[in-house]
């Protein structure tokens, strides 16, 4: 059971990490060839020709959220099955521009996703799932990088990291009988992403997919274990933190 755990995790990690490599090679090859084929490409309209060149601009976003969480474990044999579900997200948009390329952007938005975790190797025939549900405050500082604009296109790519405060976090002592896991308020992530700009007549609109992947352990431990006993739910995990995958569509 361990061993298929580890595997999914280890393969789950690894398509994220090559969908973005596989992204910047394509933003590389994109940029060559439409510096290639500028001299020789003829007129055409480019809508909002002055738009980039503001200092400060402003937007909002919707989009979805497929949230999952990262567990490692203290004990052998054991394994907690994940299932995530689809969530959404809104939210404002500050961007600063910092030259022509790059730009800092800060994000503030509200998240929700909800979360079922199977507690596999549990000694007990009821209540071995528990859930994790919550709405999230969700707020990202990131650096975007863009490629130079190529008439009406711009791809870019971004990172940096996010503050999450969730609302439901905390919570009440749970002695194991609960059918709630608890979670942590004050969490932290790293973010990468990629998307493109589409410039129209009226407004810029930006499709994009990010990875949002936790720094700290958002796991709160059942009270019979921080009283220094045992808890067959928590106390064979070592770290939960989240990881998933945010779908946004951008307008500015």
């Amino acid at each position: 059971m361990e061993h298929h755990a580890f595997m999914w995790q280890k393969n789950y990690n690894m398509r994220i990490y090559v969908s973005l490599i596989i992204l910047v090679l394509i933003l590389v090859s994109f940029e060559t060839h439409a510096q290639r084929r500028g001299k020789s490409t003829k007129e055409k309209v480019e809508y909002l020709s002055t738009f980039d060149m503001q200092t400060l601009r402003w937007g909002f976003y919707m989009g979805f959220t497929y949230n999952d969480f990262n567990i490692t474990y203290k004990e052998d044999n054991f394994l907690v099955k994940s299932e995530p579900n689809l969530g959404f997200n809104v939210g404002l948009i500050g961007d600063l521009r910092l030259n022509n390329n790059l730009n800092l952007r800060l994000e503030p938005g509200l998240n929700y996703n909800s979360r079922i975790l199977t507690f596999v190797d549990i000694h007990s025939t009821e209540n071995i799932e528990r859930e994790a549900s919550g709405t999230y405050l969700h707020v990202p500082l990131l650096l975007q990088f863009s490629a130079n604009r190529f008439h009406n296109l711009r791809p870019y790519i971004a990172g940096g990291v996010s503050y999450d405060h969730n609302f439901s976090g905390g919570g009440t002592e749970n002695t194991g009988d609960s059918d709630k896991l608890r979670l942590t308020k004050n969490n932290f992530m790293y973010e990468v992403g990629f998307g493109m700009d589409f410039y129209f007549h009226w407004f810029k609109f930006s499709p994009s997919i990010r990875g949002v992947f936790a720094i700290n352990n958002e796991l709160i431990r059942d009270e019979s274990e921080s009283l220094g006993g045992y808890s067959q739910w928590t106390s064979p995990i070592d770290y939960v933190g989240t990881r998933g995958i945010f779908l946004r569509l951008t307008f500015q």
